[in-house]
């Protein structure tokens, strides 16, 4: 005679479903695509202020002034991060951006006020302000 499971009174456990796995995996997946999407989005946007004009000549005044080369020390490099928007309408625009640089000797800020006409970018605020020291002006020799 055989004694099944049935027979002896026990009652197997019920199989467990794969649902909750999966499910778990497909939040997990979504939840890396949408930071994968927000971390393209801050790239393309970050990559859009670095090219433009007002961006890279706030960059190279400061990387080349004598004061923030004292401050800061050389090489100087820009950060990554950038706040502020460059708006631009045909031959006008206005600008408004700020930026990390670091040197060898410490790191500070690059805030920058722009408009620009049909002969350019005009700076109506370029200044530096270093973590450790009084703020640079850039307009100012």
């Amino acid at each position: 005679m055989t004694v099944t499971p049935q027979s002896s009174g026990v009652v197997p456990p019920p199989k467990k479903s794969g649902c909750w796995k999966w499910g778990i995996i497909g939040c997990l997946s979504l939840i890396v695509l949408a930071g994968i999407a927000v971390a393209a989005i801050v790239l393309i946007v970050f990559g859009a202020i670095k090219s433009t004009d007002v961006y890279r000549g706030a960059k190279a005044t400061a990387q080349k002034d004598p004061r923030v080369i004292q401050a800061l020390g050389s090489p100087i490099e820009p950060g990554w991060w950038i706040k502020g928007n460059v708006n631009v309408r045909n031959q006008s625009g206005e600008a408004d951006i700020e930026f990390p640089i670091n040197g060898p000797k410490g790191s500070g800020r690059v805030h920058a006020v722009a408009t620009r006409e049909s002969s350019g970018w005009h700076y109506s605020e370029l200044m530096v302000t270093p973590a450790n020291g009084p703020p640079i002006d850039l307009l100012k020799p």
